[in-house]
């Protein structure tokens, strides 16, 4: 029980988890501005083009019947907001990630683009022959 408790601890304490519960709590806030956004500025001026005083109570009359989309839409605006904003995010990350591995002694393999470490002599990606390009040699076979 001693050691599951050192290991727990040791866990707990740790940078990974820490830097999880930051992210979740930074979502969770960055998540309700962006409802709000959506709810309350972006719904409410779609709610007044279609003549209700608000999102939720958008109305579409259909063969006698209701089809209440407004929340629908709500939803999917929320949905577009958070999936823009995530994929600058990662756009962002990744070209920073890029740029430090660049930094970090890689070159682009000639021949399937993809970068590998500046030594290396096949490609991991495309399993092609670095050999020749290190040397200088561009009589190497070209695909």
């Amino acid at each position: 029980m001693k050691k599951f408790l050192e290991e727990f601890k040791n866990f707990a304490s740790s940078g990974n988890i820490f830097d999880l519960a930051l992210g979740v709590i930074i979502g969770g806030a960055f998540a309700t501005v962006v409802e709000s956004l959506s709810k309350d500025i972006i719904g409410d001026f779609i709610a007044a083009l279609g003549g209700a005083p608000d999102l939720g109570e958008l109305v579409v009359q259909f063969n006698g019947g209701q089809i209440h989309v407004g929340n629908f839409l709500g939803a999917v605006i929320n949905f577009l907001i958070l999936a823009f904003v995530l994929f600058m995010m990662v756009k962002v990350i990744m070209k920073y990630k890029l740029a430090n591995f660049r930094a970090q002694g890689s070159r682009e393999c000639p021949y399937c683009r993809e970068f590998v470490a500046v030594d290396a002599i096949k490609c991991k990606h495309c399993t092609s022959d670095l050999k020749a390009k290190i040397d200088g040699d561009e009589g190497a076979d070209e695909r």
